[in-house]
């Protein structure tokens, strides 16, 4: 049991420590704001404030970030370690930085409710992030500091028992155009033909009716294969359906009634764990994710307690306080939408704290650090690019013990020539990289 004391009991600081001392490390912790009950306390002590109260505790001096209840810009200047990146540096301390406030600063999305400017897509723009600017967005930089942390603890109290975290491996896969071809109204279908003829491609053209016909496989549908690969490698990953009731726009899915749809959906709801993918147009009108979300229900006879946006279509903090209101438990979205690496600096699941509202909440997140899109149509990686930085994203999780989520699209697993290579890249991945960690 590790007793931790502070002078001040806030919100944030209640969050930030239950996140990095329970959560992520796994350590029993009992908090107290009496100097009585702390002495009284046994050997594993940490002291959280502005002053030293015995030679026996470690000493982590605090700054002000997680005694305030106002958002501002914060002046952040960033010292390094041994080539790590570090914020918040206090003298006389047995930690070279306030560990708490950097990591509640990351974590939080702090920077996300202060003014900013958005991407094409209307989102925060990634080039503002103080992990971009500072170039430690490709590190899970919370995980490193307490990996440390945990050794500095190991040292001073060799009674504390502290688990040592497991390396996971979460794949999973957002299915926006389940078919090429399948399940589309007839309309569509001409047109797609027309557009083709037009274009000089007469053979997507038969190939569109052979498949329609049942004389050949859709090029998108790849979900034995896939299966396959989870079979062999042990891997249980979550599926995202996007269900919009109107194809338009970024929203491009096959029509939720199609039965071809439901088939899919009710299949992957009895092997795996599967998830809302919230469409474009539900950011603009919260109505529709209720109905996404009931519709989804309804074709796979599960409560659905997981999601990720569409696009990433997520801003701090009225995405999350939706999702909520609506019963989802589990968010998937935390990652950018247009470069690979860890958003919010971490590689373990946690729990999100409003940080206008000034409190924690009972939604989850996992962050994820790569998808096949941003290395494809946003860094333009090649397949051969694209495996080097997934192997490196593995490498640098696995030695912080923390939990790698990727996304990948159906798309990318088809034959078509835009995608060669792809798929290749993820079955190299898994036989010589993710077989090893079985």
């Amino acid at each position: 049991m590790l007793t931790v004391y502070s002078d001040r009991d806030t919100p944030r600081w209640k969050y930030i420590s239950t996140v990095l001392l329970q959560e992520i490390c796994g350590i029993p912790v009992t908090f107290t704001t009496s100097k009585e009950m702390y002495l009284a306390s046994g050997p594993n002590r940490i002291n959280y404030s502005q002053k030293r109260i015995g030679d026996d505790e470690l000493f982590i001096r605090s700054v002000d970030l997680l005694f305030e209840n106002n958002i501002y810009d914060q002046q952040i200047s960033i010292s390094r370690i041994q080539d790590t990146p570090v914020f918040f540096v206090t003298s006389d301390s047995d930690f070279p930085f306030d560990i708490f406030a950097a990591s509640f600063y990351l974590v939080s999305r702090y920077e996300e409710y202060l003014p900013h400017r958005m991407d094409n897509y209307g989102r925060f723009d990634y080039t503002q992030s103080l992990a971009f600017r500072n170039e430690f967005l490709h590190k899970p930089l919370v995980n490193i500091w307490l990996n440390d942390f945990r050794k500095l603890l190991v040292l001073k109290f060799p009674s504390l028992v502290i688990p040592v975290p497991v390396f996971r491996f979460l794949p999973s896969y957002d299915i926006d155009i389940a078919y090429a071809y399948l399940g589309r109204d007839p309309r569509r279908t001409i047109m797609g033909a027309a557009r083709s003829f037009l274009q000089g491609r007469p053979g997507d053209v038969i190939e569109r009716f052979r498949v329609i016909n049942g004389r050949k496989k859709d090029p998108y549908d790849v979900y034995e294969w896939l299966d396959a690969l989870h079979l062999k490698y042990r891997l249980r990953p979550f599926y995202f359906f996007l269900v919009a009731e109107k194809q338009e726009g970024y929203d491009k899915n096959i029509d939720p009634l199609n039965e071809k749809l439901k088939e899919l959906i009710k299949y992957h709801a009895v092997g795996y764990p599967i998830g809302m993918h919230p469409s474009w147009q539900s950011g603009d009108d919260p109505g529709l994710l209720i109905s996404e979300k009931q519709n989804l229900e309804s074709i796979s006879g599960k409560r659905i307690i997981c999601s990720r946006q569409h696009y990433i279509r997520l801003s701090m903090p009225g995405t999350y306080r939706l999702l909520i209101e609506n019963g989802i438990e589990s968010d998937f979205s935390m990652g950018y939408g247009s470069i690979n690496g860890f958003r919010a600096s971490v590689s373990s699941p946690y729990s999100w704290y409003d940080l206008e509202h000034e409190e924690a909440t009972s939604l989850r997140v996992y962050p994820f650090c790569f998808m096949d899109a941003n290395a494809f149509f946003e860094q333009k990686y090649t397949p051969g690019q694209a495996f080097e930085e997934i192997k490196y994203f593995h490498d640098v999780i696995k030695k912080v013990n923390g939990t790698m989520i990727t996304i990948w699209h159906n798309t990318f697993f088809s034959d078509e020539p835009m995608y060669k290579g792809w798929k290749e890249v993820y079955e190299i991945f898994l036989n010589d990289v993710v077989y090893w960690d079985l």
